[in-house]
């Protein structure tokens, strides 16, 4: 049996014989090198992320804030310039329309001799053949993935469930295009004609942005139906499933797990009435059955800073960079895998039964976003992020290992034990509200600073309590944790989850009443905390908390009072936004 030399031991997870169509071909050899060579030049980006969509909207809206200023632009128009970078990095389809419309615009607006406009001609003209490299590169790789399936073509498995693809974006992009007409119709009234044309400008960039998320939901909706109204191409592949719960998608000969293709986010199919079924289950489960299930969820906790088995699957619908695809998988547990097998070899002598039982251990799983490709650089920065990683929890280990010996001298006095938020927690409040006010109260931008200030100032308000002024209290009945509005308790023997990894540490409890996981980050540095000797206070306090949790001898043995459990933090919240508030005001 073939074996993942990345994770040694884990053996490759077979596919039954009856879930592959008839004459799929495996996607391997020079079929692949060919379909990977067809990206996009490297200058071009593909793979975006939240943080660098808004990045290049606060350019664009820089931009924007100068044509309606100083060009008098009407900020309906002026709002096409940072949806443009937008449209660039998201949805470039768009970009082919909008590109002959914004020089068209600058023409008009602009006068032939002006460097500015010169400069908004190039980024304009820029921009469309970035995005035409990368739509032609897409067709391309789409070609020769058809091309690699020589024809063969299959209808979507009964299990993938009904198509929810696109929903969400629908909804979103609604919400916020309404939002930003909203926005729009209430600051058309305001006195000042500066602060009402840059108010306008972000109305519309709002209303723009809600239609680029409608666009792409429409656009994923589109493809994923197009994917169960016929007949598709299919292609014997390997998958697992990475660190971060993508899905890594390799080549069918690569059972070493060299080289991944593309990435996905995938869902795993289900029906509507599935969740009845499975909520009913869970409610008939026992108490002793839902702590075992609970306990194997914390055992298992360990292997999540390792991707999963590399398995055997079908993908259906052609890949390329943004498509939408099914895959049909191999089970990743062990045992199940192996019941699919000998489902398998039952299917000869139960005949059209025994096809039934294979299917049903087959893991069906829908993309919930676009087919992301990776190119040669790309897979370079993941080997070398994933070296920095085992590195990272390396030096970790070795400082709990640490934490954990002096743990065991410093507890059994059955005294009452306080851990709470320090040097480094103030430290890190502190600059996060200096950068807050050199940010937004240094800009001379008039009433228009209110709105980004308001933002900054509730995040904070909710935020920096918590951070500042955490506080873990344990006593004979178990852990108490100070809050916005109450201080919330668990149980020794309720206990589910006790960890510091990198600079969170968390504490979770098996019981739903307690609200969801309690957590607080700080910064660290693992190789100077080794070098110099030192334990981080999170590390130390997770050590002690364990032990506690671990060993009842080690537990205090007095009861502490309700005002010893932690006070409400929500008083310091409304301390700093008034604060704030203040500041925002009156701070010229």
């Amino acid at each position: 049996m073939s074996t993942n030399l990345q994770s040694p031991g884990r053996p490759l997870r077979r596919l039954p014989e009856s879930a592959v169509p008839e004459g799929c071909p495996a996607w391997s050899g020079e079929q692949v090198g060919v379909w990977t060579r067809a990206q996009p030049p490297r200058w071009v980006p593909v793979r975006t992320r939240f943080l660098h969509l808004l990045a290049v909207a606060m350019v664009g809206l820089i931009g924007g804030f100068w044509l309606v200023n100083s060009r008098d632009v009407p900020p309906a128009l002026a709002a096409l310039l940072p949806l443009q970078l937008v449209w660039t990095l998201a949805r470039p389809e768009i970009v082919r329309f909008s590109a002959p419309l914004l020089t068209l615009l600058l023409a008009v607006f602009g006068e032939t001799h002006d460097p500015a406009i010169v400069v908004g001609f190039l980024a304009v003209n820029t921009t469309w053949a970035v995005v035409e490299f990368r739509l032609s590169a897409g067709r391309m790789q789409r070609r020769w993935a058809v091309s690699a399936t020589g024809g063969v073509t299959a209808l979507l498995p009964e299990g993938v469930g009904p198509l929810r693809r696109g929903r969400f974006l629908i909804g979103l992009g609604i919400a916020l295009a309404a939002v930003g007409a909203v926005f729009v119709f209430l600051v058309s009234g305001w006195e000042t004609a500066a602060d009402r044309r840059e108010a306008s400008l972000m109305g519309w960039f709002l209303v723009g942005w809600g239609f680029t998320t409608l666009l792409s939901g429409w656009f994923a909706r589109r493809r994923a139906a197009a994917l169960r109204r016929a007949p598709v191409p299919v292609l014997r592949v390997l998958v697992r499933e990475a660190v971060n719960c993508d899905l890594e998608v390799f080549a069918a000969d690569d059972v070493a797990a060299l080289r991944p293709l593309f990435t996905v986010a995938a869902d795993e199919s289900y029906d509507d009435d599935d969740d009845d079924e499975d909520s009913e289950e869970a409610r008939r489960l026992s108490s002793e059955e839902m702590d075992a299930l609970l306990d194997s969820i914390e055992n298992d906790e360990g292997d999540d800073e390792q991707p999963g088995p590399l398995r055997e699957a079908v993908l259906y619908g052609a890949p390329y960079e943004g498509a939408e695809i099914v895959i049909v998988s191999a089970p990743e547990d062990a045992e199940d895998a192996e019941d699919a097998e000998s489902a398998e070899g039952a299917e000869g002598a139960e005949g059209a039964e025994g096809e039934g039982s294979a299917d049903e251990e087959l893991v069906v799983e829908s993309s919930s976003d676009p087919v992301r490709v990776l190119s040669e650089r790309a897979v370079r920065r993941r080997v070398a992020a994933e070296k920095t990683r085992v590195a990272r929890v390396a030096a970790f280990a070795d400082r709990r290992e640490a934490a954990a010996l002096l743990t065991a001298k410093s507890l059994g006095s059955g005294a009452v034990r306080r851990w709470r938020a320090g040097w480094l927690d103030w430290a890190i409040c502190l600059l996060g509200m200096l950068w807050a006010a050199v940010l937004i109260l240094t800009e001379d931008t008039g009433g228009w600073r209110y709105v980004p200030g308001a933002f900054v100032g509730l995040v904070g308000v909710v935020v920096l309590p918590g951070m500042a002024a955490w506080r873990v209290t344990a006593d004979r009945d178990g852990l108490w944790f100070n809050g916005t509005l109450r201080a919330r308790h668990i149980e020794w023997d309720h206990i589910m989850t006790v960890k510091c990894e990198g600079g969170m540490l968390k504490v979770d409890s098996r019981r739903a009443r307690f609200g969801g996981a309690w957590m607080t980050h700080a910064p660290r540095w693992a190789r100077l905390e080794r070098r110099f000797g030192l334990i981080h206070p999170y590390e130390r306090a997770a050590a002690e908390i364990t032990a506690m949790w671990n060993d009842p001898a080690l537990r205090p043995t007095e009861v502490i009072g309700e005002r010893e459990r932690g006070r409400a933090l929500w008083p310091l919240g409304v301390v700093l936004g008034l604060l704030w508030v203040a500041a925002l005001v009156f701070v010229p």
